[in-house]
């Protein structure tokens, strides 16, 4: 399983700081990638980041609430067909 950052995220990148696999990457160009994301591959489900988000927007995957549901395919999109860990400027 994987944890999934949803779209109430404001990109304070503190989740990304705690990672030990260092697997959530802000998005870029922040226009069409405007969160951070969690590579579903990568993570450990260790959910070291869900306490350190300011705004509550990181759940595991069996847990995202039904109105955030399109972020889980929006996070694996992002490394598996997105810019993934390649997308910083």
């Amino acid at each position: 399983m994987t944890h999934v950052i949803v779209d109430t995220c404001i990109r304070d990148g503190a989740c990304a700081e705690v990672c030990p696999v260092e697997c959530i990457v802000p998005g870029f160009p922040e226009s069409q990638w405007p969160w951070y994301y969690i590579d579903p591959d990568t993570c450990i489900d260790c959910g070291a980041c869900v306490p350190e988000c300011p705004v509550e927007a990181i759940y595991p995957e069996a847990d995202v609430p039904a109105e955030f549901s399109k972020a889980i395919a929006l996070n694996a999109a992002f490394f598996r067909e997105g810019p993934g860990y390649q997308s910083a400027p």
